[in-house]
């Protein structure tokens, strides 16, 4: 599959099914391509967490508040994505430009996790509503969780949705 076509068909997951779990070899796959994101002066300021079985129940528990993402009771794998420490290089460009490039770079270890995930027939769903302070305890990380990504095999005949985008020419500008 070409990139292209893995973009058409990569989507938010929201129905795994529970009886199948994802093999080791493919979340070691998904992690050597998470390996590869780039970021801002190689830093790589991210901590991945890999949660399965009771402890991915928990982290899922965690993203259900008010009635949301019940569908990650039956996601296998949630992997937990904190915020990590800079690279000297980076810190002091981050100080000096006034930006926080680790949220940027954990938007593009996002990208590569699912875009990985959905090359080997995955599903993903990248959530930004949870319980910081929970999954940091059943995790043990003391920096804050920017994002959980539950992961796991759709369930089958799982629909391809049409994506909803807008017009290219709505957001993107030539200048010479």
């Amino acid at each position: 599959m070409n990139f292209t076509e893995l973009a058409k068909t990569r989507q938010s997951c929201r129905k795994y099914n529970p009886e199948k779990d994802v093999e080791e070899e493919k979340i070691a796959q998904i992690l050597e391509a998470a390996n590869l994101a780039p970021s801002a002066c190689n830093s790589q300021p991210y901590k991945v967490t890999v949660a399965k079985g009771s402890k991915a129940n928990e982290i899922a528990k965690a993203t259900m508040g008010m009635g949301m993402n019940s569908f990650t009771a039956d996601a296998p794998v949630m992997l937990v994505i904190a915020e990590g420490s800079y690279s000297a290089t980076a810190a002091m460009g981050a100080k000096v430009k006034g930006n926080d490039y680790r949220s940027i770079d954990i938007g593009i270890l996002s990208a590569f996790i699912t875009l990985k995930a959905a090359e080997l027939e995955l599903g993903t769903c990248i959530l930004g509503w949870f319980d910081d302070k929970k999954i940091r305890s059943v995790c043990d990380i003391d920096t804050p969780v920017r994002l959980v990504i539950s992961l796991g095999y759709p369930e089958e005949n799982y629909p391809l949705r049409n994506k909803k985008r807008k017009n290219i020419s709505d957001y993107v500008s030539y200048i010479k």
